[in-house]
């Protein structure tokens, strides 16, 4: 009876969302990353991100504050129903006027072209489309308000034309299954073999880093009608037409085994800062400790023929260089501190010079790892990052 009880533990510790391909990685990173939209929307793709990184569940509800059990059923929705899983639905309010039939033929005629129905226009208004849709006979009628509601239930928005990249590296499941198996290791899902690395480091780069002024909120006095007469001048951003004191760049490594953040500011990015960082994060353990370094094939990353600095020197320090696939930095668990580094350290900042913007960043990263622990901190970083 023990041994069953212990099977049943270890195969709810092992639910893990279903494969997903490059595409479903950056829409999840998409939304984590999204500024706007729900909460719930927000914090149920972090779970199944999460997953698709390796984490295990109990590990996934202690970062998220919730349930191993809702985040096994979050899993189980994104298994079965995939990206409709974690928007909310939310039921209210009177039946649906328009039939199944016509909202299918509205929602393809408002992703069509006018150009397709002989019409004069390269884009739908609400009131071009609500014209159309009622001499065409579709509908007998529909107000400019209604339609916009309709479209946004079926998932249609008014949009920018953008380009995407998807993976096209032949190595992609190779490369993706070392980083997760690496993962796994970090997260104690997996136990790592002789010779395999024992402490995972995540390296980005984070810039240009530039003396201007950046937006941010702040807390100030109201204004309008019912400010007050003598108070001061609201803060503005200053305007900058020059900008002549150049950039710098941050290297920054996020170790997944101790929850720290390390981060170097330099003045240029290329091969021989890259090293420098490496012996830097080499010498944070012991030399007979193997340490994995994930990062991404930015060309100073890379070992090439013309210059094999890079693969020699992980050849003779007991290191092992980690390439995310190309196009897939969403594997790469650096990207989610950035989020947290820019909004602490540079929102609403005008630093004069780059010694104090670099003291600022410094500053933060000592804060950061000293409350790396702390719930409640964690708590506001996930709800500024949702905001």
């Amino acid at each position: 009876m023990v041994i069953r009880h212990a099977v049943l533990v270890a195969e709810r510790l092992r639910v893990r969302v279903r494969e997903i391909d490059d595409d479903d990685g950056q829409r999840l990173l998409r939304i984590v990353r999204r500024g706007v939209g729900s909460v719930v929307t927000w914090r149920r793709a972090q779970m199944v991100l999460l997953s698709a990184q390796g984490m295990l569940v109990d590990n996934i509800a202690t970062v998220t504050f919730t349930s191993p059990d809702r985040v096994r059923n979050v899993m189980h929705n994104f298994n079965v129903d995939g990206f409709e899983a974690p928007y909310p639905k939310y039921r209210s309010g009177r039946p649906k006027t328009f039939t199944l039939l016509e909202r299918r033929e509205i929602k393809k005629i408002a992703k069509s072209k006018p150009a397709e129905h002989s019409l004069p226009f390269s884009t739908w208004s609400l009131v071009k489309l609500a014209d159309f849709l009622v001499d065409e006979g579709v509908v007998g009628d529909i107000s400019h308000e209604g339609l916009r509601i309709l479209l946004r239930e079926e998932g249609v928005t008014f949009q920018r034309v953008k380009t995407w990249k998807t993976s096209k590296d032949p190595d992609y499941e190779a490369k993706k299954a070392r980083v997760e198996h690496l993962y796994a290791i970090a997260d104690g899902e997996a136990i790592p073999e002789p010779g395999e690395p024992e402490v995972i480091l995540c390296m980005d780069e984070f810039g240009p880093l530039n003396l201007q002024p950046h937006p941010g909120r702040q807390w100030t006095e109201r204004g309008g009608k019912g400010k007050d007469p003598g108070r001061e001048p609201r803060p503005r951003r200053r305007a900058t037409y020059t900008r002549p004191h150049g950039v710098r760049h941050l290297f920054a490594a996020y170790d997944l085994v101790k929850d720290q953040l390390y981060g170097h500011i330099k003045k240029t990015k290329n091969r021989s800062k890259f090293l420098e960082f490496c012996r830097y994060l080499r010498s944070l353990h012991p030399t007979d400790v193997r340490i994995a370094i994930v990062c991404d094939n930015y060309s100073p990353h890379l070992t090439t023929k013309r210059c094999q600095r890079v693969g020699a020197w992980a050849a003779a320090n007991n290191a092992e260089i980690v390439y995310t696939p190309t196009y897939s930095s969403w594997l790469n668990r650096t990207e989610a501190q950035f989020t947290t580094l820019r909004y602490f350290a540079l929102d609403g900042t005008d630093h004069p010079t780059h010694k104090a913007q670099g003291s600022m960043v410094r500053r933060y990263l000592f804060w950061r790892n000293k409350n790396a622990a702390d719930k409640r901190l964690a708590a506001l970083v996930r709800r500024e990052n949702a905001a």
